[in-house]
Formats: C-alpha cells, sequence, structure tokens
C-alpha cells in the first residue's frame, strides 16, 4: 500500500491492538486525516540542513558522549 501523504510504501505495524498500515517515512498511519497543513520535516531531513557543529552536539546529547571525544571520532580518517 502506497502512503497518501508522502507516496511511499506503508508497513504494517503489529505492536497495536488493531494493526494498522504506518509509512516510516513520514509519520503517517491509516486512519489519520492528511488535512491541508504542510508535512513535517522528517529526521533525515533535519539532520541534513545541520552543519558539523550542530550535528555534533544534536548526536552526543543523544549517544551520551562528550562532543570533544565525538568530533574527533566523526574527523578520524582511518
Amino acid at each position: 500500500m502506497k502512503c497518501p501523504q508522502c507516496g511511499s510504501e506503508m508497513v504494517l505495524d503489529t505492536h497495536r491492538k488493531i494493526p494498522l498500515e504506518m509509512c516510516y517515512n513520514c509519520g503517517y498511519i491509516e486512519g489519520r486525516n492528511i488535512g491541508t497543513k504542510e508535512k513535517g520535516e522528517t529526521n533525515y531531513e533535519h539532520l541534513k540542513k545541520l552543519n558539523f557543529n550542530e550535528m555534533v552536539a544534536f548526536l552526543s546529547r543523544k549517544l551520551n558522549m562528550p562532543e570533544e571525544r565525538f568530533a574527533k571520532w566523526l574527523d578520524d580518517e582511518a
């Protein structure tokens, strides 16, 4: 089944009492109104817009890792 909001393939989410088709790309769930508001930004789209320092700050916070260590790891050429 194709997502009516973004057009990508939907996946059956069986972690609910009633299984519903769900789009992992935009977050649309079967039966919800699409509405006329603009589509929200996906996590991937948000990360693509960040510069290096913003990305390091965001990811290091989520990984519970010091920013300096994470930045050094990303900069290492191995």
